[in-house]
């Protein structure tokens, strides 16, 4: 028995067998159907591999899963990496104009660590820049690393577009993101991966009962 594999060893091999759509429209229409029950309307974030973004029907899957779950797209926001792009820039152009259309927010994921980051920018529709965690590490000692967050951050507010950081573990790192004006942080400082019902209260609308 191999025990928790993390996803950064079972998803290549399930982007390689073809695995990866079954079990990518299995986590968009669950994590759909979740979101659809809270009474609080949170956003929602969700990973796209490269394999679903260039399968044929894809932005008709979401709009699907969109009306049988009765989630508003806008509160469905799917992430991509810039290496999805590349295999197929014009299918990948299409999908996301009509995944846009259907009014759901795309992100760029990993941002940095792909092809061409600027021009992909400029030539797709993205709501967001998601920086790797690889530029947060130790941002607030490093000069050099805190030299590229501030210019994605001033590229980001050039373009209007909010960044978001990722991989942030340190009270330190977050000190410097929130001087710098960040947008939005998420990394293990600030929550880990759990069961949704550690969440119940995040989710639950706030009535301003207190004897429940």
């Amino acid at each position: 028995m191999r025990g928790t594999v993390p996803p950064n060893r079972f998803i290549p091999i399930a982007e390689e067998t073809g695995s990866i759509l079954g079990i990518g429209e299995w986590v968009l229409r669950e994590t759909c159907r979740e979101a659809a029950s809270w009474d609080r309307k949170l956003r929602i974030a969700v990973n796209v591999s490269a394999v679903q973004l260039h399968a044929p029907g894809f932005a008709e899957l979401v709009h699907e899963i969109l009306f049988t779950t009765g989630l508003a797209p806008a509160r469905l926001e799917l992430e991509i990496t810039e290496t999805a792009l590349v295999r197929d820039p014009v299918r990948a152009l299409a999908t996301l104009r009509r995944i846009k259309a259907l009014g759901v927010r795309i992100a760029m994921d990993d941002f940095g660590t792909g092809y061409s980051s600027l021009s992909n920018l400029r030539a797709f529709p993205f709501d967001k820049i998601k920086i790797d965690r690889s530029f947060i590490r130790a941002v607030d000692v490093n000069r050099e690393t805190a030299a590229i967050m501030r210019a994605v951050l001033g590229l980001g507010r050039g373009l209007g577009l909010p960044v978001l950081a990722e991989g942030v573990e340190t009270s330190a790192e977050l000190a410097f993101l929130d001087a710098e004006a960040c947008h939005e942080a998420q990394g293990y400082l600030l929550g880990r991966p759990g069961p949704i019902a550690q969440f119940a209260e995040h989710t639950r609308e706030e009535t301003g009962d207190k004897t429940a």
